[in-house]
């Protein structure tokens, strides 16, 4: 049961009939992994925390760097130097003590990432790479665990959701990754990361929740120029994909 404080943090939560207390109580209960705590991630986490996800993960061995302020909101000028993991663990539970924040201070790579998402129920992808975005598709696809994908660059971004069973996985969009422009090397617009960091968020919740239509089978497009949103449907590549086919050979 929801006690006292718990009824006054989530009020604006509980007197939807979509969510309600129990399933407020789901979300206290949910455990996500935000593999990245940067301009996507640490959005993200901070609406994850409001929200009362009971177990928040943040994968990330960086450290915070000046630069990095323009879009990662959960640092400010004295973290810089700082591990970014244990500042957002710090930076999280004093929002919301109601959250557990597990501490994963390491990059992900093939040998750790299939025992780091195995406690999660939904992995949140903050990174800003394509080499780790295909190891966690890849992974999630492998163990079944769902996932939102977004990637962000210049006054746009984009975002797709992966759920077992339904829909495409990245390389169906995507194919063979590549190098790929990260956004220390190509720029990005701050408030860009928020609308994506944001709607990953949501994802997570809606499904925890049960509720709502994930961004699967689809990829959502945003030009923060024109201030357009368009969804675009996306099938899966054929049973022949690597990793989610009927014969994967990316394990």
């Amino acid at each position: 049961m929801l006690d006292k404080v718990d009824m006054k943090r989530y009020s604006r939560h509980i007197v939807l009939k979509k969510i309600g207390t129990a399933g407020q109580r789901r979300l206290l209960d949910a455990r996500v992994l935000v593999a990245g705590a940067g301009g996507l991630g640490s959005p993200a986490a901070l609406y994850l925390a409001a929200a009362g996800i009971g177990t928040i993960g943040i994968a990330d061995g960086d450290t915070v760097e000046l630069s990095n302020l323009q879009r990662q909101i959960l640092y400010g000028p004295d973290d810089v130097g700082g591990k970014k993991a244990e500042l957002a663990s710090r930076i999280l539970t004093d929002f919301n003590p109601d959250v557990r924040v597990d501490i994963h201070d390491e990059f992900l790579t093939p040998d750790n990432i299939m025992d780091i998402i195995a406690p999660y129920d939904f992995i949140l992808d903050g990174t800003d790479n394509f080499s780790s975005k295909f190891l966690i598709n890849d992974a999630c696809v492998t163990a079944r665990k769902p996932f939102t994908f977004a990637g962000v660059g210049s006054f746009g971004g984009q975002m797709m959701t992966y759920i077992p069973g339904k829909g495409p996985c990245c390389r169906c969009v995507f194919g063979e990754p590549g190098e790929g422009a990260s956004n220390r090397r190509g720029g990005v617009v701050g408030a860009v990361c928020g609308v994506m960091g944001s709607l990953q968020a949501m994802e997570a919740i809606k499904f925890i929740l049960g509720i709502g239509r994930p961004v699967t089978g689809r990829i959502l497009v945003y030009d923060a120029l024109t201030s357009e949103f368009k969804s675009l449907e996306i099938p899966r590549l054929s049973d022949d994909c690597p990793v989610c086919g009927i014969r994967p050979a990316v394990i």
